[in-house]
């Protein structure tokens, strides 16, 4: 679980793991060592306080070196909100996170439709699975050229799609996207938020994190 200043969803990913079964090891951005760990969550927040862009400055911090060199080697890598935002600004994950579309910060639960199940992300699901869970965020709206948009939907490479449309003008209603070995998953909406019906409006983003836990496990 790594912190960046301006992290402040980081609290809440280490409950949602720990609630999996698996335990949360905490990693500073100035990190130079991922301690061993079997998969990497990139919580989200305002990393950098969002300056220059959102998660640039993040995409070059120490631990991130480590997790681009990790990640090649096929360790799980998950990226939420901010984190997508910096899985792409490290080049993990193709395509930007950039204003959405009214220039409004957005905040609601929504539904989404797994389309990939899988990715070592979720593979607790089944294609085509609605899953309730929030979205908070301001730059959410994720972009491409046709290219890569084509490549990503021939590829099989949306792993999350807006059900009613994407309230951020995301292009193809895409909320969250894969690496072609399916080991790096990028979303904008909040599964961390919907783990527990005390707190969120459903349980539906658990499977994101007991996915993960069964394929390091080798189940998945």
């Amino acid at each position: 679980m790594i912190t960046f200043p301006g992290t402040l969803d980081d609290v809440d990913a280490a409950r949602a793991v720990r609630r999996a079964g698996a335990d949360a090891v905490p990693l500073w951005h100035g990190d130079h060592d991922l301690r061993g760990v079997d998969a990497v969550v990139v919580p989200g927040g305002f990393s950098y306080g969002d300056y220059l862009r959102a998660g640039a400055i993040a995409s070059l911090a120490p631990i991130m070196r480590e997790v681009v060199d990790a990640a090649g080697r096929g360790l799980p890598v998950l990226g939420i909100c901010n984190g997508f935002q910096i899985l792409c600004e490290a080049h993990l994950l193709p395509g930007a996170l950039v204003a959405n579309a009214g220039m409004h910060f957005l905040c609601r639960d929504l539904v989404l439709t797994v389309e990939n199940a899988r990715t070592a992300w979720s593979s607790d699901y089944a294609t085509g699975d609605q899953l309730l869970v929030p979205l908070k965020s301001q730059e959410g709206r994720y972009v491409a050229d046709a290219a890569t948009l084509d490549e990503l939907e021939g590829e099989g490479r949306v792993v999350f799609r807006y059900r009613d449309g994407a309230p951020n003008g995301s292009a193809r209603d895409i909320a969250g996207i894969t690496n072609p070995a399916g080991n790096v998953v990028g979303l904008m909406p909040h599964p961390e938020h919907a783990t527990s019906a005390l707190t969120g409006p459903s349980e539906d983003g658990a499977g994101l994190f007991t996915s993960v836990l069964k394929a390091t496990a080798g189940l998945g």
